[in-house]
């Protein structure tokens, strides 16, 4: 019978021993042999009489090895399950390669196990100190104003003009590779691009207006450009390490300027098709609102993340930390040094300790998402994408359709399941929360710290 000693070895970290005699395999081994030579077909013999013998001289090895293996698994099976073991995973196994099973000579062999049991989670936490600011960010009149004129030029037609006269205007320039004196070699590389003024740095800007059509300008590229620009020439002309240092002539071929397009109900109606806005008062009312919207949900996605570090970071949890460190070695292809399983221990603890902590809350506050919610999901994701206009009958129907074969797909069932779960869960850890609401200005708000470490992407209410 077999035999199963189980030691600790760490913290949450236990080692579990199988001994199996021959009795606890040999009978099975001996019905699986008699089942192949029944079945097997080899030539000189008729099918179902070929030797058990000879059956067992050429597969005996590998049908005792899986049997021996099938023993040894179902026996630490039943025993998780008898001493009810809570653990992370699978059991890892120590030396189940090592073990050589002879069909010659069975006899006892011992299988070696690691297993990381899981912790007891207590949420104290919740009812102490359990305390967040959610900001609140106030639009200005000029940010409106701003976003009105970026419309507005987005929107407008360009029109060539005599002279650079703002640094909106748009140059059409030829880029060649010079000296610092502007020679430029016989067979230089010429490039051409379109560049707003403004992608200059102030001082070339300050040079360029004014500048005409057919006016040239020697610069070093690390000087002339802003630091986004340079970076993306680098990358776009695949330029050297030391682009920054390069001269080029530059030549204006053409400058344009963007006339930005009346404010009319045509432009409301494109910016907003179906919105029936008539006026610039209601124009940019709507525009202010969606500016607001836009911060609530980002101020909502700061808050749930300033929830989501609290808990990982601040709920007291012991953890297998030699078990999960072996798992991360073993796990892929082939085993990792240990420097590659120190660099991923972090971010898989943080999403060890959030699985933890969300499955408690999850499991105590029997939150759930039915079918139905799902199935509602999908409907409104394909209403969103159909825009106005899905409400009728037909429409309807035709929604009902998409939605049913999208509910046929089980990786965006699961997906939009675990979405509306987490958008339960944080819902309900905002209403256990003290929530002081902070008005800030946008600029105020982008400047806030991020308070995160090894951040897990999760989905936000």
């Amino acid at each position: 019978m077999a035999t199963i000693h189980r030691e600790n070895i760490g913290v949450l970290n236990d080692r579990i021993r199988v001994q199996l005699e021959k009795g606890d395999y040999m009978p099975q081994f001996e019905k699986a042999l008699k089942e192949y030579s029944r079945k097997a077909s080899l030539p000189g013999f008729r099918k179902g009489m070929v030797p058990s013998g000879l059956i067992k001289k050429m597969h005996g090895q590998s049908l005792l090895a899986e049997e021996v293996i099938r023993t040894v698994e179902k026996e630490l099976g039943d025993y998780l399950k008898s001493e009810k073991l809570d653990i992370f995973g699978q059991p890892i196994s120590d030396n189940v390669e090592e073990v050589k099973v002879d069909v010659n000579d069975p006899g006892e062999y011992s299988f070696d196990f690691e297993v990381g049991l899981k912790p007891e989670v207590s949420l104290d936490i919740l009812d102490k100190d359990f305390h967040f600011t959610r900001y609140k960010v106030n639009i200005s009149d000029a940010e409106v104003e701003e976003e009105v004129k970026r419309v507005r030029n987005k929107a407008g037609e360009s029109q060539q003009i005599e002279a650079v006269a703002t640094e909106t205007d748009i140059l059409h320039l030829v880029f060649v590779p010079s000296d610092e004196k502007g020679e430029v070699a016989e067979d230089a590389p010429e490039k051409k691009e379109k560049f707003i003024v403004s992608y200059f740095a102030p001082d070339t800007r300050a040079k360029l207006i004014g500048s005409k059509a057919g006016d040239t300008l020697v610069v070093r590229l690390g000087e002339a450009l802003e630091e986004k620009e340079l970076e993306w020439m680098t990358r776009n002309w695949a330029l050297d390490e030391g682009a920054a240092d390069s001269h080029y002539r530059i030549t204006i071929e053409k400058i344009e300027q963007i006339v930005p397009r009346e404010l009319t109900e045509d432009l409301f109606n494109e910016v907003y098709p179906g919105s029936g806005i008539k006026t610039e008062e209601e124009f940019r009312a709507r525009i202010l609102k969606d500016d607001e919207h836009y911060w609530a949900q980002e101020a909502g996605k700061r808050l749930d993340n300033e929830i989501f570090e609290k808990l990982v970071h601040e709920t007291p949890l012991e953890l297998p930390v030699g078990y999960f460190k072996k798992w991360i070695k073993r796990d892929g292809e082939k085993p990792k040094t240990d420097e590659e399983v120190e660099a991923q221990y972090g971010q898989f603890e943080h999403e060890m300790r959030w699985n933890l902590i969300s499955g408690k809350i999850i499991a105590d506050q029997q939150l759930e998402v039915t079918a139905e919610e799902v199935r509602e999901d999908f409907i409104n994701r394909i209403r969103a994408y159909f825009g106005p206009g899905a409400g009728d009958q037909e429409a309807d129907g035709r929604l009902d359709q998409f939605a049913d074969q999208m509910l046929q797909d089980q990786k965006a069932v699961n997906e939009t399941y675990n979405k509306l779960l987490t958008t339960k869960l944080f819902h309900w850890l905002r209403d256990k929360a003290v929530i002081d609401e902070k008005e800030v200005t946008a600029d105020e708000f982008v400047a806030l710290p991020h308070n995160h470490h090894h951040h897990h992407e999760h989905e936000h209410a």
